[in-house]
Protein backbone atom coordinates (compact mmCIF):
# COMPACT_ATOMS: atom_id res chain seq x y z
CA UNK A 1 0.00 0.00 0.00
CA UNK A 2 1.39 3.39 -1.00
CA UNK A 3 1.94 6.33 1.33
CA UNK A 4 -0.87 8.22 -0.44
CA UNK A 5 -3.29 5.33 0.13
CA UNK A 6 -2.33 5.17 3.80
CA UNK A 7 -2.91 8.90 4.19
CA UNK A 8 -6.30 8.65 2.49
CA UNK A 9 -7.33 5.78 4.75
CA UNK A 10 -6.17 7.67 7.84
CA UNK A 11 -8.12 10.74 6.71
CA UNK A 12 -11.22 8.61 6.15
CA UNK A 13 -10.95 7.07 9.61
CA UNK A 14 -10.58 10.55 11.11
CA UNK A 15 -13.72 11.76 9.33
CA UNK A 16 -15.71 8.69 10.38
CA UNK A 17 -14.54 8.98 13.98
CA UNK A 18 -15.52 12.65 14.06
CA UNK A 19 -18.95 11.86 12.59
CA UNK A 20 -19.50 9.10 15.17
CA UNK A 21 -18.47 11.41 18.00
CA UNK A 22 -20.82 14.12 16.72
CA UNK A 23 -23.70 11.63 16.49
CA UNK A 24 -23.10 10.50 20.08
CA UNK A 25 -23.03 14.11 21.24
CA UNK A 26 -26.28 14.82 19.38
CA UNK A 27 -27.94 11.74 20.91
CA UNK A 28 -26.86 12.79 24.40
CA UNK A 29 -28.26 16.29 23.85
CA UNK A 30 -31.54 14.92 22.46
CA UNK A 31 -32.04 12.53 25.36
CA UNK A 32 -31.18 15.17 27.97
CA UNK A 33 -33.27 18.00 26.53
CA UNK A 34 -36.35 15.96 25.71
CA UNK A 35 -36.34 14.29 29.13
CA UNK A 36 -36.00 17.63 30.93
CA UNK A 37 -38.46 19.60 28.81
CA UNK A 38 -41.07 16.88 28.27
CA UNK A 39 -41.16 14.91 31.54
CA UNK A 40 -44.33 13.07 30.47
CA UNK A 41 -42.70 11.77 27.32
CA UNK A 42 -42.40 7.95 27.34
CA UNK A 43 -38.97 6.42 27.86
CA UNK A 44 -36.66 6.93 24.89
CA UNK A 45 -35.57 3.51 23.65
CA UNK A 46 -33.44 4.56 20.71
CA UNK A 47 -32.13 7.63 18.88
CA UNK A 48 -30.88 7.25 15.32
CA UNK A 49 -30.13 9.35 12.27
CA UNK A 50 -32.57 9.59 9.38
CA UNK A 51 -31.67 10.16 5.71
CA UNK A 52 -32.57 13.84 6.25
CA UNK A 53 -29.54 15.89 7.40
CA UNK A 54 -29.99 17.11 10.96
CA UNK A 55 -33.13 15.06 11.57
CA UNK A 56 -33.12 12.24 14.12
CA UNK A 57 -35.60 9.45 14.74
CA UNK A 58 -36.62 8.95 18.38
CA UNK A 59 -38.19 5.59 19.19
CA UNK A 60 -40.60 5.50 22.11
CA UNK A 61 -41.59 1.86 22.36
CA UNK A 62 -43.35 1.16 19.07
CA UNK A 63 -43.95 4.86 18.34
CA UNK A 64 -41.63 7.02 16.25
CA UNK A 65 -41.17 10.80 16.46
CA UNK A 66 -38.51 13.06 14.98
CA UNK A 67 -36.34 15.85 16.33
CA UNK A 68 -33.41 18.09 15.41
CA UNK A 69 -29.89 17.46 16.70
CA UNK A 70 -30.51 19.46 19.89
CA UNK A 71 -34.00 18.26 20.79
CA UNK A 72 -35.38 21.77 20.41
CA UNK A 73 -38.21 20.70 18.12
CA UNK A 74 -40.32 17.54 18.00
CA UNK A 75 -42.20 16.29 14.93
CA UNK A 76 -44.96 13.69 14.74
CA UNK A 77 -45.99 12.16 11.44
CA UNK A 78 -44.69 10.00 8.63
CA UNK A 79 -41.43 10.65 6.82
CA UNK A 80 -41.88 10.16 3.06
CA UNK A 81 -39.16 9.79 0.43
CA UNK A 82 -40.73 11.72 -2.44
CA UNK A 83 -38.30 10.26 -5.00
CA UNK A 84 -39.50 6.71 -4.44
CA UNK A 85 -42.79 7.53 -2.67
CA UNK A 86 -41.63 5.28 0.15
CA UNK A 87 -43.12 5.77 3.60
CA UNK A 88 -39.89 5.56 5.61
CA UNK A 89 -41.71 5.71 8.92
CA UNK A 90 -43.93 2.73 8.11
CA UNK A 91 -40.96 0.79 6.72
CA UNK A 92 -39.11 1.37 9.97
CA UNK A 93 -42.11 0.33 12.08
CA UNK A 94 -42.47 -2.83 9.99
CA UNK A 95 -38.83 -3.66 10.64
CA UNK A 96 -39.14 -3.00 14.37
CA UNK A 97 -42.22 -5.22 14.62
CA UNK A 98 -40.64 -8.12 12.72
CA UNK A 99 -41.12 -11.45 14.51
CA UNK A 100 -38.68 -14.36 14.56
CA UNK A 101 -41.28 -16.89 13.46
CA UNK A 102 -38.99 -19.91 13.84
CA UNK A 103 -38.35 -18.99 17.49
CA UNK A 104 -42.00 -18.72 18.50
CA UNK A 105 -42.94 -21.25 21.25
CA UNK A 106 -45.74 -22.89 19.27
CA UNK A 107 -46.25 -25.45 22.06
CA UNK A 108 -47.98 -22.64 23.96
CA UNK A 109 -50.50 -22.02 21.18
CA UNK A 110 -53.92 -23.48 20.45
CA UNK A 111 -53.61 -25.39 17.17
CA UNK A 112 -56.21 -25.62 14.41
CA UNK A 113 -55.33 -27.53 11.24
CA UNK A 114 -57.21 -26.94 8.00
CA UNK A 115 -56.61 -29.23 5.01
CA UNK A 116 -53.00 -30.40 4.82
CA UNK A 117 -51.93 -27.72 7.28
CA UNK A 118 -48.76 -27.18 5.22
CA UNK A 119 -48.80 -23.42 5.59
CA UNK A 120 -48.45 -21.69 8.96
CA UNK A 121 -50.07 -18.68 10.54
CA UNK A 122 -49.87 -17.26 14.06
CA UNK A 123 -52.55 -15.17 15.75
CA UNK A 124 -52.53 -13.38 19.11
CA UNK A 125 -56.17 -13.26 20.24
CA UNK A 126 -58.37 -12.55 23.24
CA UNK A 127 -61.48 -14.74 23.59
CA UNK A 128 -63.64 -11.69 24.33
CA UNK A 129 -62.32 -9.64 21.40
CA UNK A 130 -65.05 -8.96 18.82
CA UNK A 131 -62.55 -8.35 16.02
CA UNK A 132 -60.86 -11.65 16.90
CA UNK A 133 -64.17 -13.43 16.42
CA UNK A 134 -64.62 -11.77 13.05
CA UNK A 135 -61.11 -12.81 12.06
CA UNK A 136 -61.69 -16.39 13.21
CA UNK A 137 -64.71 -16.67 10.92
CA UNK A 138 -62.64 -15.36 8.00
CA UNK A 139 -59.88 -17.87 8.76
CA UNK A 140 -62.33 -20.68 8.01
CA UNK A 141 -61.95 -19.83 4.31
CA UNK A 142 -58.20 -20.54 4.25
CA UNK A 143 -57.00 -23.84 2.81
CA UNK A 144 -54.08 -26.05 3.83
CA UNK A 145 -53.01 -23.95 6.79
CA UNK A 146 -52.15 -24.61 10.42
CA UNK A 147 -53.25 -21.74 12.64
CA UNK A 148 -51.43 -21.27 15.94
CA UNK A 149 -53.38 -19.04 18.29
CA UNK A 150 -51.61 -17.60 21.32
CA UNK A 151 -54.35 -16.96 23.87
CA UNK A 152 -53.72 -13.37 24.89
CA UNK A 153 -56.19 -12.36 27.63
CA UNK A 154 -55.85 -8.59 27.92
CA UNK A 155 -59.48 -7.42 28.01
CA UNK A 156 -60.23 -8.27 31.63
CA UNK A 157 -60.57 -11.06 34.19
CA UNK A 158 -63.21 -12.95 32.20
CA UNK A 159 -60.80 -13.18 29.27
CA UNK A 160 -58.35 -14.95 31.56
CA UNK A 161 -61.04 -17.33 32.79
CA UNK A 162 -62.18 -18.20 29.27
CA UNK A 163 -58.57 -18.59 28.09
CA UNK A 164 -57.91 -21.08 30.91
CA UNK A 165 -61.10 -22.99 30.12
CA UNK A 166 -60.20 -23.22 26.44
CA UNK A 167 -56.56 -24.15 27.05
CA UNK A 168 -57.55 -26.88 29.50
CA UNK A 169 -60.23 -28.40 27.26
CA UNK A 170 -59.75 -31.94 25.94
CA UNK A 171 -59.50 -30.44 22.43
CA UNK A 172 -58.40 -26.79 22.79
CA UNK A 173 -58.64 -26.13 19.05
CA UNK A 174 -62.24 -27.31 18.87
CA UNK A 175 -63.12 -25.47 22.08
CA UNK A 176 -61.60 -22.26 20.68
CA UNK A 177 -63.49 -22.51 17.41
CA UNK A 178 -66.75 -23.44 19.13
CA UNK A 179 -66.55 -20.30 21.25
CA UNK A 180 -65.20 -17.86 18.67
CA UNK A 181 -67.33 -18.98 15.73
CA UNK A 182 -70.46 -20.55 17.25
CA UNK A 183 -70.59 -18.83 20.64
CA UNK A 184 -70.55 -22.11 22.57
CA UNK A 185 -68.91 -21.43 25.92
CA UNK A 186 -66.07 -23.75 26.94
CA UNK A 187 -66.42 -26.09 29.90
CA UNK A 188 -64.80 -25.12 33.19
CA UNK A 189 -61.10 -25.89 33.53
CA UNK A 190 -59.96 -28.52 35.99
CA UNK A 191 -58.03 -27.18 38.96
CA UNK A 192 -55.06 -29.39 38.12
CA UNK A 193 -54.64 -27.92 34.63
CA UNK A 194 -51.33 -26.14 33.97
CA UNK A 195 -52.09 -22.66 32.61
CA UNK A 196 -48.59 -21.19 32.87
CA UNK A 197 -48.58 -20.88 29.08
CA UNK A 198 -50.98 -17.92 29.36
CA UNK A 199 -48.44 -15.95 31.38
CA UNK A 200 -45.75 -16.88 28.88
CA UNK A 201 -48.02 -15.67 26.07
CA UNK A 202 -48.41 -12.29 27.75
CA UNK A 203 -44.64 -11.99 28.10
CA UNK A 204 -44.21 -13.05 24.47
CA UNK A 205 -46.65 -10.37 23.37
CA UNK A 206 -44.79 -7.79 25.42
CA UNK A 207 -41.52 -8.86 23.80
CA UNK A 208 -42.93 -8.33 20.33
CA UNK A 209 -44.93 -5.22 21.27
CA UNK A 210 -48.34 -6.75 20.66
CA UNK A 211 -50.56 -3.93 21.87
CA UNK A 212 -53.96 -5.15 20.72
CA UNK A 213 -55.83 -8.12 19.38
CA UNK A 214 -56.04 -9.69 16.94
CA UNK A 215 -52.44 -9.58 15.73
CA UNK A 216 -51.57 -11.85 12.80
CA UNK A 217 -48.00 -13.04 12.18
CA UNK A 218 -46.86 -14.60 8.90
CA UNK A 219 -44.04 -17.07 8.28
CA UNK A 220 -41.69 -14.36 7.00
CA UNK A 221 -42.00 -12.58 10.36
CA UNK A 222 -44.20 -9.78 9.05
CA UNK A 223 -47.39 -9.00 10.89
CA UNK A 224 -50.73 -7.29 10.49
CA UNK A 225 -52.86 -5.75 13.24
CA UNK A 226 -56.61 -6.08 13.28
CA UNK A 227 -59.19 -8.30 11.60
CA UNK A 228 -57.88 -8.22 8.05
CA UNK A 229 -60.03 -10.00 5.41
CA UNK A 230 -59.33 -13.60 4.38
CA UNK A 231 -58.30 -12.55 0.86
CA UNK A 232 -55.66 -10.23 2.27
CA UNK A 233 -54.41 -12.92 4.64
CA UNK A 234 -54.14 -15.35 1.72
CA UNK A 235 -52.10 -12.88 -0.34
CA UNK A 236 -49.80 -12.22 2.63
CA UNK A 237 -49.30 -15.97 3.15
CA UNK A 238 -48.33 -16.36 -0.52
CA UNK A 239 -45.96 -13.38 -0.31
CA UNK A 240 -44.33 -14.81 2.82
CA UNK A 241 -43.84 -18.16 1.10
CA UNK A 242 -42.05 -16.49 -1.81
CA UNK A 243 -39.66 -14.76 0.59
CA UNK A 244 -38.93 -18.10 2.21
Amino acid sequence: MTTRSLLRRAALFTVLAAAAAAALADEAAIRKNLAERLPNLPKIDEVSKTPVPGLYEVRLGSELVYTDETGNHLLQGNLIDTRTRTDLTQARIDKLSQVDFAALPLKDAVVVKQGTGARKLVVFADPNCGYCKRLEKDLLALKDVTIYTFLFPILGPDSTVKSKDIWCAKDPGRSWRNWMVDGTAPGKALAACDTASLERNLELGKKYRVQGTPAVVFEDGSRAPGAIPAAQIESRILAAAKKG
